[in-house]
């Protein structure tokens, strides 16, 4: 599983620097999208499909809106004709495609049956979250004690999110 996540993550960066170096912003929008894909890969690799669900739902309603602005903003661009070039694109897309694939298909043979529980850190909590915490309500005595900090990091992220909307909607307005 190490080689695979390995590999992913090198898959991951090299699309990440192509992205950055893109000339064509449709296909540097397919490599973030791309990139985001692999992470799902990664997530369920790591035995982690809640993450993994969140991130494929997000990435392909972010990759959906941004092709249609991209589509929608460069109509100029798609008059030229297709170069040589443009068809090597699509080829090395297709092949990034199939090697993700192949990945997926692994990571997914490595998850647990439907309806099989792995209780790893469940065990704990559920055995000692009374004791240690002194909660009567289990999920409370877990959330505050034993996860504070990831609840901390999620109330973060979201609060980081509103406000990067919340300028982007203001900048926009001012204009």
């Amino acid at each position: 599983m190490e080689l695979t996540l390995s590999i992913l993550i090198g898959f991951m960066i090299l699309g990440a620097i192509f992205a950055i170096h893109a000339k064509d912003l449709l296909s540097a929008v397919i490599t973030t999208g791309i990139v985001g894909y692999s992470l799902v890969i990664a997530f369920l690799l790591l035995k982690a499909p809640d993450l993994a669900i969140v991130q494929i739902v997000i990435e392909t309603i972010t990759l959906i809106i941004m092709v249609a602005v991209v589509l929608d903003s460069t109509r100029e661009e798609l008059k030229v004709k297709p170069d040589f070039k443009s068809y090597s694109n699509i080829v090395l897309s297709i092949i990034f495609a199939a090697v993700l694939l192949f990945f997926f298909v692994q990571a997914t043979a490595e998850l647990n049956l439907f309806g099989d529980h792995t209780l790893r850190m469940a065990e704990a909590y559920v055995d000692q979250a009374a004791e240690k915490t002194g909660s009567i309500n289990l999920v409370t005595g877990i959330l505050f004690d034993f996860r504070g900090y990831d609840t901390l990091g999620e109330a973060t992220i979201l609060f980081a999110a509103a406000l990067g909307v919340l300028t982007v909607l203001r900048i926009k307005g001012k204009k």
